[in-house]
């Protein structure tokens, strides 16, 4: 079995998240999301619309996911890679070459997968904020 882990914060799901789930799915057998808590949003500078419970119970609906996980670090991947035991650590072509992710090619495989073109949360939530103000 070849266990794929990807990381996030999934806030908004939208078809550019789907559409990277799917494709780190047909890289192995078992997909595990590391999905941002609250916590390690705030410091990430980050604000999530949906809280963690609301966006962990959307991930799991999506059928490439098989377990969601908690990010609570930065420094928590190589455990997460070890403790699941993970064969490829996929994440979007904007962390390519991220001293995050590319010491994990020590213990397992780093994918970068290219960002579906003309849809990120930022967007839709600049977008939203547009609605609002007209």
């Amino acid at each position: 079995m070849i266990r794929v882990l990807t990381y996030g914060t999934y806030d908004l799901l939208h078809y550019g998240h789907i559409n990277l789930l799917r494709r780190a799915k047909e890289l192995g057998d078992y997909l595990i999301v590391g999905l941002s808590t609250d916590a390690f949003n705030e410091i990430k500078g980050k604000t999530a619309f949906h809280d963690y419970e609301t966006r962990k119970r959307m991930l799991e609906a999506v059928r490439y996911v098989d377990l969601v996980i908690p990010e609570d670090t930065w420094e928590q991947k190589l455990d997460d890679v070890k403790t699941y035991q993970v064969d490829v650590v996929v994440m979007g072509s904007d962390w390519k070459d991220s001293p995050r992710f590319e010491y994990l090619r020590d213990y397992c495989k780093v994918v970068y997968l290219d960002r579906t073109p003309g849809i990120s949360s930022s967007d839709i939530k600049d977008k939203l904020h547009l609605v609002k103000e007209e």
